[in-house]
């Protein structure tokens, strides 16, 4: 009979090259993610029938969506079973859920309007982060915070002050900081004859929406870039230099999506600088395919880089992480299950690298003995690792979770 021990294996071999797996993965367990509710429904919500709009489009048609907050809840909860770890739930203020014959606009929601997930929410042990939601509505249909008339800019001024508020219901209830992140998908198709005056009216608008007096040790404020969308080809008012001078100049959260670029630029690299200049960073993960097409994260090249980063900078704790794809090709919960995961096994990966020693070759100018240690480092047993990680948190290793999801799509979604 064979004794072999595929996990103590592989912690004596990242021992011998001075890594503690016990420790890469107690910490890997404790790292939050925020799981974006809108992969659930194609960015649908639930406070409108409104195609979506802004530059955002989900493609595809795979049969079984959630149509209603419980059936949106029921989805989560079969990801979050197959996932692992500390999670928090990541909100968009369109999730709104209201009582029979009523309805708030955005500029008037309150608290209440998101009890029902503060209760999921509670429940599960899990945080909420926050998203305004600029799009998909009757008064989004060309600028919104950047907007020339007055009426309409104040409209989402006062929607995100209403979202600070309910920020901080969010974290006072569950006892977790929530982050609130501002993303707004104003900009032009074709070249504009003034650049300026908008961002100058949205650097307004901001300013007034965070007047709103807030908890500032329970909520994090964040602003998020972004190079282009559909129908916004030629200028977007919220422009990467724009977020972060903005948020630079007032000490609130970057964020960036590594989708929210030009095509050859990669956040892994933008990452340091940013943390030399920023106490707290946050993070939208994605996968870019030619433009902003929010696909499933993959185990790929730029997620570990990404990973890689967090983990090297000795800052974990100081970043804000979240999830933030749609895709309506496949099943829905099955895209959650993926994505997270590989985020997981990329932060775990990271966490397996011997940082310090690399670092020295590399401030020794060892660069070739840093490149072999690199490349030879790809064929150690993670995997073996990653297989304990899932076990201590209580979730299926992999090539054992697809099945059940199938089960609940045959037996639950697909009856919707």
């Amino acid at each position: 009979m064979c004794n072999f021990n595929a996990y103590q294996y592989a912690k004596e071999k990242f021992a011998s090259i001075g890594v503690d797996t016990e420790a890469a993965i107690e910490k890997a367990l404790t790292v939050p993610l925020a799981l974006h509710c809108w992969q659930g429904d194609d960015v649908g919500g639930f406070d409108s029938d409104m195609a979506l709009s802004g530059g955002i489009q989900t493609t595809g048609n795979y049969p079984g969506k959630a149509r209603t907050p419980e059936q949106l809840m029921a989805d989560m909860d079969v990801a979050i079973k197959n996932i692992g770890g500390v999670l928090k739930l990541n909100l968009h203020a369109s999730y709104a859920i209201f009582q029979k014959g009523e309805f708030a606009d955005r500029d008037a929601l309150e608290p209440k309007h998101f009890a029902p997930w503060v209760a999921f929410a509670k429940e599960r042990g899990m945080g909420i982060d926050f998203n305004p939601t600029f799009f998909s509505h009757p008064k989004a249909a060309e600028f919104t915070l950047s907007s020339p008339d007055e009426e309409i800019r104040r409209f989402w001024v006062d929607h995100g002050r209403a979202c600070l508020r309910i920020s901080e219901y969010f974290a006072r209830e569950t006892g977790i900081p929530c982050v609130m992140n501002i993303w707004t998908p104003d900009g032009y198709k074709d070249i504009p004859a003034d650049r300026i005056g908008p961002r100058a009216r949205f650097a307004k608008s901001l300013d007034e929406m965070l007047a709103e007096p807030y908890d500032h040790s329970l909520v994090f404020p964040c602003l998020e870039s972004k190079v282009f969308g559909i129908g916004l080809e030629s200028y977007t008012v919220g422009s990467a230099e724009f977020t972060l001078s903005y948020a630079a100049k007032k000490g609130i959260m970057p964020l960036m999506d590594n989708g929210h670029y030009h095509p050859t630029e990669m956040v892994s690299d933008k990452i340091a600088s940013l943390l030399l200049f920023n106490d707290k960073f946050a993070l939208h993960v994605t996968r870019p395919v030619r433009w902003d097409s929010d696909h499933v994260v993959r185990l790929d090249d730029e997620t570990r880089e990404i990973a890689k980063e967090i983990v090297a900078s000795e800052r974990i704790d100081d970043f804000a992480l979240a999830l933030d794809y749609f895709d309506a090709s496949i099943n829905r919960v099955a895209a959650w299950i993926v994505g997270a995961r590989n985020f997981r096994k990329a932060m775990l990966d990271a966490l397996l690298m011997p940082h310090a020693d690399w670092k020295a070759l590399q401030t020794s100018g060892r660069m070739t003995e840093l490149l072999v240690a690199q490349e030879e480092w790809k064929t150690l047993p993670a995997g073996e690792v990653w297989a304990e990680y899932c076990r201590r948190a209580g979730i299926p290793e992999d090539g054992a979770w697809l099945p059940s999801v199938l089960n609940y799509e045959r037996d639950v979604q697909l009856a919707r």
